[in-house]
């Protein structure tokens, strides 16, 4: 027990990530059996703990990438690596998503190679239904996205070379889809629920989360003016945890939504974040986006940020009353989509 519990950064890692995953294995393996009950009540609660499995499997991805499990970053890696398998974003590598969220938190930028609003403007009929789509709250966006995953070796020029193992992750988890919708169709329908579902909680995380849009420099070596400008980053970076009085609330998303603490300390583990945000900011909600306005905006601007950010970041200033947060608490923003870690380009 003692060589298991060095092999963590953190020795009370050993019960916080160790449930965490625990809960992400078993949520995984229970909820993708109870597809396939005849009960309708069992579908429904297996199709929401396995999206939920996923969520959390998704969120230790995060985990890994920051190195904040294990000691070895060879250990976080192959955990990494692993649980991409669980959360549907193994067509990609890893190492590609480490890169790209890394890139985000040094450059304190969205860092994309991917140009979606291009997309959409130059196929407007593919605008057209996603705004249909999108109206009716199905996550047509991240589809989009997410299927652009599946065969990003053979659009992305810089990752060729893994074109290959590209397509053998391809072959092998749409064969056993394919499998899937042939043996057990009902399964296989709510098995893509759980894993819309799943994009829904991402997203809805990260929406509001920092009030920049993105940029194409992704594989551009050249310096990001806002390299290293801690305090920009702050003042650019909200916070939108589930609750502030029902702390628990938050382990749902793995206190995901203390994200001025996060990008504070990026080392810090999710199961630390809350201690740090009252350490750093106090109990006050001066960077906070309560829940309810969360909801608003997702509800609200779910057709207008498709292809519509507030780009207003550097000219509005931060704190005041036409300032990001303010209109944000009002739920007077869109929002963003497409700004998911698993979808690495």
């Amino acid at each position: 027990m003692s060589k298991l519990i060095e092999k963590f950064w953190d020795p009370a890692g050993v019960i916080w990530h160790g449930s965490a995953l625990l809960y992400a294995l078993l949520g995984f393996g229970v909820g993708f059996a109870g597809l396939f009950s005849p009960a309708w009540t069992v579908n429904l609660v297996a199709t929401l703990l396995l999206a939920h499995a996923m969520v959390i499997a998704a969120y230790l991805v995060h985990e890994c990438a920051h190195n904040t499990i294990f000691r070895r970053n060879a250990d976080n890696a192959r955990l990494g690596r692993a649980l991409t398998w669980l959360c549907g974003a193994s067509y990609g590598t890893y190492e590609d998503i480490r890169y790209k969220h890394f890139r985000h938190h040094v450059d304190n930028d969205d860092v994309v190679w991917f140009d979606y609003e291009k997309f959409f403007l130059d196929h407007p009929v593919v605008l057209r239904l996603t705004r249909a789509l999108e109206w009716c709250y199905v996550p047509a966006q991240e589809l989009v996205m997410h299927g652009l995953l599946m065969c990003n070796a053979f659009v992305i020029p810089q990752r060729r070379p893994q074109r290959i193992r590209n397509l053998l992750v391809l072959l092998v988890r749409l064969g056993v889809f394919g499998v899937l919708v042939f043996a057990a169709p009902r399964a296989a329908a709510l098995y893509a629920v759980a894993y819309m579902l799943m994009m829904i909680v991402l997203r809805f995380m990260d929406s509001v989360q920092h009030d920049y849009g993105y940029n194409l420099t992704l594989y551009d070596s050249s310096p990001s003016p806002r390299r290293g400008d801690k305090q920009w980053e702050q003042q650019h970076t909200f916070s939108n945890p589930l609750s502030l009085r029902h702390e628990w609330v938050n382990w749902l998303v793995l206190n995901f939504g203390f994200h001025n603490a996060h990008h504070a300390r990026p080392t810090t583990p999710w199961y630390r974040l809350p201690a740090l945000h009252r350490e750093l900011y106090g109990n006050g909600a001066e960077n906070v986006i309560p829940f309810t306005s969360q909801l608003r905006i997702y509800h609200r601007g779910r057709v207008e940020r498709i292809v519509k950010w507030d780009n207003g970041a550097e000219a509005a200033p931060p704190r005041d009353e036409g300032g990001f947060l303010q209109r944000a608490r009002r739920g007077a923003v869109p929002g963003g989509n497409a700004a998911s870690f698993l979808t690495s380009f």
